[in-house]
């Protein structure tokens, strides 16, 4: 069953807990154990300080006849919950379920145009639309006609009517995602909801539940979904990568040729445990861990993380965690970034001569060869000048020196032209350091409780210069750092993408001014970086 976390208050339903194993696992901070555990940890006690209570409390009576009386009869209402069916069954089971679903165009759309998915590989996954709940019925019937079982089947249940049914609703309508083992059998279906669930007095910017598990624990017959693990790739592959969530791991496996295994949540590592046995006897060497970039603000994601190691190392396997560029959550959305990137042209194939010159992108003497280029392309059909970007001035000082440059042209664009310095800090993450608005906006360092950026948690990683048109403002001087120190930086830059929670600094011999890099844009803050003869060469602060 799920339930909210009373260990760090999420209300979305996160706390997944085993009634037959007495067990339990938060999905969003990463906590797990057993019964003892978690009445410690919701009141912050120890286990022994919880077995004491517990026990107090029964020998003193505190939990009354009537409340005894009262849980009895609740327990004796609830049927025992059936058995699981084999494996088998539930994979033929799911497989027809999907063959007789829909996929809508508005989710064909999602898939496509969002996650970048060909119709063929939408197809080859299995991906599929919730149907009606008032068709739910008629479902189960069928599949029941044909010859498959349904009880014991995660998602299958009587209703009041005592018809079978499956658990689909209005509320949980969304895209249908299939959980495949490491035979290719289904396990399991999650749903990737259309409106994430929220509570009526929940903040606004809070995110809402987005995934549930087609399940019927909590049904007259019906079971729980078991929180499977997806695997899609080679089996004998000697590296596998490690994400949450089988729709981020079957994009990230068409986009990376790589061969990915999902959770089904930050939490669920310990269900890689025979996953990680079956691919050390088949030749996996190592696994790459490829959680949300959050795991350096989110606890519940670090500690899973951290767990991903424990049980790689147990395994005999190497480990390594694999970063990217921060401005994408997701491996999927990074690796998509890196096709739609490597699908545009260039930023400095985008402009012409001029423009590249009063950006800092190429020397003077470029002019030369962009002015051979127009002249051997018998099918441009711009004149010269506009094909170089040049004013006639401009034009005419070139061609007096017979398409050449020379000083008269460097004069009349170094002119419009301007040199600005620049440093960048970043957030010091070493090891599995938590910081909570890491790769996050300004709201999120308030919410931290920082006015400003502390300065102690942040590290100089490259000061330099660059040449942007003397038009350009901050606004535009930064918005020209963000292009050029992303995916594509120069090799004498030894920092990360700048993304979110950065802070970049514009100084000359008057003025130094300070700015946070905001999910969007840049906002001016106050800053005290740790003067520079106090930094390690590597630019970290020492003591």
């Amino acid at each position: 069953m799920y339930a909210d976390c009373p260990i760090c208050g999420s209300r979305r339903g996160k706390l997944c807990i085993n009634l037959t194993k007495n067990a339990w696992c938060s999905n969003c901070c990463g906590e797990s154990g057993g019964m003892l555990a978690l009445y410690a940890k919701a009141c912050h006690i120890s286990n022994s300080e919880a077995y004491r209570e517990i026990r107090d409390a029964l020998l003193n009576g505190v939990f009354t006849q009537e409340y005894t009386v009262a849980f009895k009869e609740r327990v004796q209402e609830q049927a025992p919950q059936p058995a699981r069916a084999s494996l088998l069954t539930i994979h033929d089971t799911f497989s027809a379920l999907l063959s007789a679903l829909p996929l809508t165009q508005n989710h064909r759309n999602h898939l496509q145009n969002e996650r970048g998915l060909t119709d063929r590989q939408i197809e080859s996954f299995g991906f599929k639309s919730t149907p009606p709940q008032r068709l739910c019925p008629a479902l189960a019937e069928e599949l029941i006609k044909k010859g498959y079982t349904v009880q014991g089947v995660p998602g299958f249940y009587l209703n009041k009517s005592g018809v079978w049914t499956v658990n689909f609703h209005s509320w949980s309508a969304g895209i249908v995602i299939p959980y495949r083992g490491v035979d290719g059998l289904i396990r399991g279906v999650q749903i990737r909801l259309d409106k994430p669930i929220k509570n009526a007095d929940d903040p606004p910017g809070k995110k809402g539940t987005k995934y549930l598990w087609l399940a019927s624990s909590n049904k007259p017959q019906g079971v729980s979904s078991g929180s499977p693990i997806h695997f899609v790739g080679s089996p004998s592959s000697r590296v596998v990568y490690v994400t949450e969530g089988a729709l981020k791991a079957d994009i990230a496996h068409v986009l990376m040729n790589r061969t990915f295994a999902a959770t089904g949540g930050a939490g669920c590592i310990f269900q890689l445990d025979e996953l990680f046995a079956f691919l050390k006897r088949n030749g996996t060497e190592e696994i790459i861990e490829a959680m949300d970039m959050d795991k350096y603000s989110n606890k519940g994601v670090s500690t899973g993380a951290s767990k991903l190691y424990l049980l790689a190392k147990e395994h005999g396997l190497q480990y390594r965690r694999l970063t990217w560029n921060p401005n994408y959550k997701g491996v999927d959305d990074w690796q998509l970034a890196v096709k739609h990137k490597n699908e545009q042209r260039k930023e400095k194939e985008d402009m012409n001569f001029k423009q590249q010159y009063l950006h800092g992108l190429c020397e003077l003497e470029h002019v030369n060869t962009c002015f051979e280029h127009w002249l051997e392309d018998l099918s441009n059909h711009a004149n010269a000048r506009d094909f170089l970007g040049l004013t006639q001035k401009e034009f005419q000082a070139l061609m007096q020196n017979g398409g050449k440059a020379d000083d008269r042209l460097r004069c009349l664009l170094d002119s419009q032209r301007a040199t600005h310095r620049f440093r960048i800090y970043q957030l010091k993450l070493p090891g599995e350091k938590i910081i909570p608005f890491a790769f996050a906006g300004i709201e999120a360092m308030h919410k931290a409780g920082y006015q400003q950026p502390p300065a102690s948690e942040y590290s100089l990683v490259h000061e330099g210069e660059i040449v942007c048109p003397e038009s350009h403002t901050d606004k535009d001087v930064l918005k020209c750092l963000f292009i050029r120190y992303n995916d594509n930086q120069s090799p004498d830059y030894h920092g990360r993408s700048v993304s979110p929670s950065d802070v970049l600094e514009l100084y000359d011999g008057q003025k130094r001014a300070f700015f946070y890099c905001d999910t969007v844009g840049f906002t001016p803050v106050k800053f005290s970086p740790v003067p520079q003869e106090d930094r390690d060469v590597d630019g970290n602060a020492q003591g």
